[in-house]
């Protein structure tokens, strides 16, 4: 006899088909296992969780985008009373036999589909718990969702988990591999004698996610901007800040990387959790995110290169991302070297 399948509060079919794409990516085991092996990640939940067994002890909990239903039962283990978690994805299904398998049936609710089309059995909550962090940590708009929730499910006083995230960029050199991305669509030989240059202006609105040796950093690191869940609004997710680094040595300076820093919240500062995504730091499966430039800058050290950077969801499809950069470097009133210019990206 088949297993009972959980009932959706949502129609997928009558979702955009972006949208049914989204949540059609998170169908499959693989990018949960990818998720579950990140041990920086999953750790740094569990020990925000358990470090602060004290404030989840008797609580109602939120997970908002439960995936496999791990934060949910690191929730159960540190005492909350009961766990509502949410997720829009057939994933579910396989959560509630994790669930049931590990002993959680009776302090875990799962609820299918999206959390604004549903009314929580138990109305309001005291803590969120949610990993919705993307690429470039606004990747894929699922903050929106984590908002809406404190908005309209979190008590007064409540907590969110995480609470406070940043994002930080710095100049890299990257030589070889924007050769191997870039250049590579400018040289006939690699082509087999043809013409592929159109390609050029594709690859480079492309922004790359990958690891970068933190050895390739060739300036200090700026904070662009900062978080906090507990007050942004979703209008502040949209944004244009100003940067200035520094150059750390002589190098050239291929474009600029992006990562991401979370702190969970706490009423003791030895019990507070943080984690960066940075060159810097451990690997995460959010590896980080590059904006190759149009110029190479040579640098020199000491020098000091201005710019800024707009992000905002692309008209088309909200889960994607515009970001705009411009940089202006002077280099010392050195023409040959300086350069002023900027593009516009899309993460997608």
């Amino acid at each position: 006899m088949p297993a009972e399948t959980l009932e959706s509060v949502t129609d997928p079919s009558k979702l955009p088909y972006w949208e049914q794409h989204y949540f059609g990516s998170y169908d499959h085991f693989s990018i949960h296992e990818e998720m579950l092996k990140d041990r920086v990640r999953t750790l740094s939940y569990k020990n925000a969780i358990m470090r602060n067994r004290h404030l989840f002890k008797g609580k109602t909990v939120l997970d908002v985008g439960c995936g496999t239903g791990i934060l949910s039962m690191f929730a159960a283990q540190a005492g909350a009373k009961h766990v509502y978690a949410v997720d829009m994805s057939s994933i579910i299904e396989m959560a509630k036999k994790i669930v049931d398998l590990n002993g959680f049936s009776g302090k875990i609710t799962l609820l299918r589909g999206k959390l604004e089309d549903m009314e929580l059995p138990c109305g309001k909550v005291d803590i969120i718990i949610s990993e919705w962090m993307g690429y470039f940590l606004l990747y894929e708009s699922m903050l929106d969702t984590v908002l809406y929730a404190r908005d309209h499910f979190l008590k007064e006083g409540g907590l969110i988990f995480p609470d406070k995230a940043s994002i930080h960029v710095a100049l890299v050199e990257d030589g070889e591999y924007k050769d191997d991305k870039i250049h590579f669509w400018e040289c006939k030989d690699r082509l087999y004698g043809f013409d592929y240059s159109p390609f050029v202006e594709i690859a480079m609105e492309d922004p790359l996610v990958d690891t970068v040796n933190n050895r390739s950093v060739v300036s200090t690191h700026h904070k662009l901007i900062e978080f906090d869940l507990n007050h942004v609004k979703k209008s502040q997710l949209s944004f244009k800040r100003n940067f200035q680094v520094r150059a750390n040595r002589r190098d050239m300076a291929h474009g600029l990387l992006a990562w991401f820093d979370i702190v969970f919240p706490s009423d003791s500062p030895k019990n507070v959790v943080r984690f960066s995504t940075g060159p810097h730091a451990s690997y995460t499966h959010w590896k980080q995110t590059l904006f190759y430039f149009d110029d190479v800058l040579e640098l020199d050290k000491g020098d000091i290169i201005s710019g800024s950077l707009s992000c905002k969801p692309n008209k088309h499809n909200n889960r994607d991302l515009d970001i705009e950069i411009n940089y202006d470097f002077k280099a010392d009133g050195d023409q040959k070297r300086g350069a002023k210019n900027g593009r516009i990206y899309r993460l997608r």
